[in-house]
Order: C-alpha cells, then sequence, then structure tokens
C-alpha cells in the first residue's frame, strides 16, 4: 500500500470507530492490568459481516508480502478478524484459548514444524494475549513471522520480536491502577475484555 492509502485507511478506520460505536469512553480496567479512559470494543466494529471483510482484507494486504502459511489469533479478540485476514490470504486459520492460567492450541489445530505463520488481533496495547499465543506456536516448532492488527495501542513500541503492522494506531491515556485519577476520584472501574480478572 502507498502512503496516500495507509492514510485514507486510517481515516476510513476512525470514522468507522465512531459509526459502530465501539470507541467508548469511561473508566476501564484492561486486560493489560492498565486503567484507561478510553476502550475500544472492536466486537462493535466487526459486528457486521461485510465490513469485517473489509477491514480483513486491508490488514491481509500488508501482511501479504511476508508470504504467511497460516494465520494465528489469540481467542477472544482475535477471531474474527484473524478469521477474516486468513480468508484474503487464503491460508488456515487457527486460535489458541485460555486453559488455566495460560493459552493452548485446541480442537485439533496443529501447527507444523517450521509453518510460517502470522499472530493476528484486534487490539495490541501491550501484546500480552498475541506473545502467550506465539509461545505456544514456538513450541510446535513453527515460526512466527510477523503480527498484525486492527488498532496499534503500543504508543509506537513494538512489544514483539518480530514485525509489527496495523491498520491505525490510536493513542488512549492509560494509568497504572496505584496512580488512576479516577480511582482516586471513586469512579467505579468496568472490566470489558475477554481476559480473566485474576490473570
Amino acid at each position: 500500500m502507498t502512503s496516500q492509502s495507509e492514510g485514507q485507511t486510517e481515516a476510513w478506520l476512525r470514522r468507522l470507530l465512531s459509526d459502530t460505536g465501539a470507541l467508548l469512553d469511561g473508566h476501564f480496567l484492561l486486560s493489560s492490568g492498565l486503567h484507561s479512559t478510553g476502550y475500544v470494543q472492536c466486537a462493535l466494529l466487526l459486528q457486521n459481516p461485510r465490513l469485517a471483510r473489509r477491514i480483513g482484507e486491508r490488514l491481509a494486504a500488508r501482511l501479504q508480502s511476508i508470504s504467511p502459511e497460516s494465520v494465528l489469533a489469540p481467542a477472544l479478540g482475535g477471531l474474527l478478524i484473524g478469521h477474516e485476514v486468513a480468508a484474503a490470504l487464503d491460508v488456515p486459520f487457527r486460535f489458541t484459548e485460555r486453559a488455566g492460567e495460560g493459552m493452548a492450541l485446541r480442537r485439533g489445530f496443529v501447527l507444523e514444524p517450521g509453518e510460517r505463520v502470522v499472530l493476528v488481533e484486534d487490539v495490541v496495547t501491550t501484546g500480552r494475549s498475541s506473545l502467550e499465543a506465539m509461545s505456544v506456536a514456538q513450541e510446535k516448532g513453527a515460526q512466527i513471522v510477523a503480527a498484525g492488527s486492527i488498532l496499534d495501542r503500543t504508543d509506537g513500541v513494538n512489544p514483539f520480536p518480530v514485525p509489527f503492522v496495523s491498520l491505525l494506531a490510536l493513542s488512549l491515556t492509560t494509568y497504572p491502577a496505584e496512580s488512576c485519577s479516577l480511582c482516586a476520584a471513586g469512579e467505579p472501574v468496568s472490566k470489558p475484555g475477554s481476559r480473566p480478572s485474576s490473570v
């Protein structure tokens, strides 16, 4: 993609976040353990299948040159977008899921030694879930060649040991729990993600 088309994709995605109500304001506990004044509920962004397909195609276009042989996503966040990216790349899709305190590859999914795999998530902040999925793949002997997401909330710090691409870098204010001004003001916190509170 050219720089102009990347800019057009960013503007398009910002409009979609607004139009679908996916960008929420409030007091949120993120999967990373940080608190935030904003949260992106990508399930709302992706609930229209045709729209999810278009988003997946745009992310796949940024991963295509890496020549992946499959797509791997951590459940639940990466399921919809991971499937759409795999469809656009015409490669198999697999996902890891919670098994106790960690991630596991279940349901008969197999990764072959040396298989070129891209990790796909909806939103990356610390990359924790994707890194857990990456470890599962590496234990199977697969080769993680890149990571991709719809939204990049890392503030420019790639948390992965491989190239990382996204459709939109989104900066939302986050705080450690112990210095969260909303907590100090007594504002109740909500946990919208899928990771158990004890993890």
